[in-house]
């Protein structure tokens, strides 16, 4: 085949243009824009995600709780044992 994976068709008429990863900047307005985006995507979403998470974590502990609850003995029911 000759060809590289990017060159396999041929397609007319397309111009693609491509900027050299040395001139672009890594972190374009980070601290102006990117922080309140990642604080607003989180105020929307925390009341959505919140609530299960704590529902479930209940219900595990109080799962737990009664599991160990069961595993002990109840020593009034051994007391008239000889």
């Amino acid at each position: 085949m000759g060809r590289h994976f990017g060159d396999l068709a041929k397609i007319r008429h397309v111009i693609t243009y491509s900027i050299s990863p040395f001139e672009q900047r890594a972190f374009p307005n980070y601290f102006s824009k990117g922080i309140p985006n990642v604080w607003r995507r989180f105020k929307t979403s925390v009341f959505k995600v919140a609530p299960p998470m704590v529902l479930m974590y209940l219900t595990y502990t109080w799962g737990n709780h009664v599991h160990e609850q069961t595993k002990k003995k109840n020593h009034a029911d051994y007391e008239n044992d000889q």
